[in-house]
């Protein structure tokens, strides 16, 4: 009955929402995601709600049941304090178990899913650092170019000037970030792709995505990091491969080329964990 209900209530929902609202509702408020990554994220979002909402419902309708079933039918009565039923005991012992393996094994499946280290296309230095953020594209990783001479080019903000930093990425090629901070714990985020990690001084974490739309999405720092957090914000667009290599040109006419990765800046102050001259 619990679960007739939920089902009706949601038949209700749905014939009064636009196509927009319905389909956030099927995603279950999850942002529709922009990669190819993000798609096993959702699938397991939802997943595991379906599975919450079931086993809720199953709990439920036993609970009602018990206690409409063995209910006090007369004043003068006094229903029995104890029962065993060894079935049941053993049910309710090894089901749920039974539950957090499955959920366990999907988890580490999707995780192995969306933190795929298999040599990636594109590769991106990101720099989260107080309060702002650089990002570094290797010159030359274009397959266009045959240009013997590899590089850096780079763009970023400042924490005291708008415009907030661009990352430009190629539709439809997978990217790695390799996240880098040169100060305190960041975490670079974009809702759009269902996807984040920690930016920690002394650790070299990455993770990579695969972009399957173009577009533009918004991107900011998840980790409360200082007082000016809230400045830790930066766009994302996605486009494609030529457009990419024109970007990449641009950064390059603009004298914003190096020989490696700026890891830091003039502002960054340097963390323990970071080696000397690393965070130039």
């Amino acid at each position: 009955m619990t679960l007739l209900a939920l089902s009706c209530i949601s038949l209700v929902a749905l014939a009064g929402c636009s196509s927009d609202d319905s389909s956030e509702l099927e995603r279950l408020a999850m942002p529709d995601p922009g990669t190819v990554e993000g798609e096993s994220i959702l699938s397991l979002w939802q997943g595991a709600w379906i599975a919450a909402l079931i086993t809720g419902a199953i709990v439920w309708g036993l609970i009602f049941y018990a206690v409409w079933h063995f209910r006090r039918r007369s004043d003068d009565e006094i229903p029995v304090q104890t029962r065993y039923n060894l079935p049941l005991e053993i049910f309710y012992t090894i089901f749920p178990i039974i539950m957090v393996v499955v959920f366990f094994s999907h988890t580490v499946r999707v995780q192995n899913e969306v933190l795929d280290d298999s040599p990636p296309d594109n590769t991106i230095t990101v720099v989260g650092q107080q309060w702002t953020w650089t990002f570094n594209h290797p010159y030359g990783q274009s397959s266009a170019e045959d240009d013997d001479d590899e590089g850096n080019v780079w763009e970023g903000g400042n924490p005291n000037v708008d415009p907030i930093p661009v990352l430009w990425l190629p539709v439809d090629e997978t990217t790695r970030f390799e996240l880098r901070s040169p100060d305190v714990i960041h975490n670079f985020g974009i809702p759009g792709f269902v996807m984040r990690m920690d930016v920690m001084p002394g650790q070299q974490n990455h993770y990579q995505v695969t972009p399957k739309r173009v577009g533009e999405y918004a991107g900011k720092c998840y980790e409360l990091c200082g007082v000016y957090h809230s400045r830790m914000l930066f766009e994302v667009k996605v486009v494609t491969r030529a457009e990419y290599d024109a970007h990449l040109q641009e950064l390059e006419d603009a004298g914003q080329m190096t020989d490696d990765p700026i890891l830091g800046g003039s502002f960054a102050d340097q963390q323990v964990g970071i080696e000397d001259g690393e965070a130039e």
